[in-house]
């Protein structure tokens, strides 16, 4: 009797070769366009309940990586597959559907939330587009993904700018969660709040990961956030990955310069200098 083969589980979401150039205005008339080279090759996937960071400077390419992974832009060449499914290969239709599996939480929470519209709105606007719900039902769901990220369902009829911007932040990612997605991409999703909130909404996604076995996507150039909530880093540098790692080898024996510039980089709190003796 022929053993058979161990089956092998597919990853939640496998990025493969991804490569974003963009054209720059040319320079003279009949002269070739010149170019950004954005990401370069960029492999990496994440597991079902896991976590990736991205880390790297300003435009290292990480911001990029979140909009390819959204499908809010296209690949010079490579892919981004969720759940099988290439996004880039897929009808409207489809790719509208696939986004029940994922959801994005930018890092401005002033901005990222209509001024001009209700909790309520808000936060059920993926189920709108989908257009799968009533009005009921979707006001109903909105109310329980208020109460998931820590706000009441009396916080519905009220307008952002009546929240400070932790509440505006757990806002987004209650809008987020209403889909129940499997990922969750996170653009800098501290970066703009205070660091004493930054804590609470850190703790807040990792309570959520463990209750809804949510995966996410981490972009930041924090390496503490990164080590708080990643189970995998990647630095990214001039679109290409040069070292990956679990947080607590990468951050404590990083190989590449780069990592290590980026060690050297975080600020440090020295201990006060010993009083000096007063001579009479």
């Amino acid at each position: 009797m022929t053993a058979s083969a161990p089956t092998t589980t597919a990853p939640l979401l496998e990025v493969t070769d991804l490569v974003r150039h963009y054209a720059l205005p040319r320079e003279k008339l009949f002269a070739p366009a010149p170019q950004v080279k954005a990401l370069n090759g960029v492999s990496f996937r994440i597991e079902a309940g896991r976590s990736l960071g991205i880390v790297g400077e300003s435009g290292s390419g990480k911001s990029t990586i979140a909009r390819l992974v959204m499908a809010l832009d296209h690949p010079t060449s490579g892919s981004v597959t969720l759940l099988g499914r290439d996004l880039h290969r897929l009808p409207r239709g489809e790719l509208r559907a696939a986004r029940r599996d994922l959801q994005m939480v930018f890092q401005d929470p002033y901005g990222s939330l209509d001024p001009r519209q209700t909790v309520a709105r808000i936060v059920a606007e993926p189920l709108e587009a989908l257009a799968e719900t009533s009005r009921k039902a979707q006001r109903e769901r909105a109310g329980e993904s208020l109460a998931a990220v820590g706000l009441r369902s009396s916080d519905l009829d009220k307008y952002p700018h009546e929240f400070s911007g932790g509440q505006r932040q757990r806002i987004a990612i209650a809008r987020a969660l209403i889909t129940r997605p499997k990922l969750i991409v996170a653009d800098e999703p501290v970066s703009a709040l205070d660091v004493s909130v930054q804590a609470q909404v850190l703790n807040l996604m990792q309570d959520l990961q463990q209750q809804l076995g949510i995966s996410y996507l981490l972009i930041s150039h924090d390496l503490a956030v990164v080590n708080h909530l990643c189970d995998e880093v990647c630095v990214l540098h001039r679109g290409v990955v040069v070292e990956r790692g679990e947080p607590h080898r990468l951050f404590s024996h990083a190989e590449h310069p780069y990592t290590q510039a980026l060690l050297a980089a975080v600020p440090r709190a020295e201990p006060p200098a010993a009083a000096q003796p007063l001579h009479a």
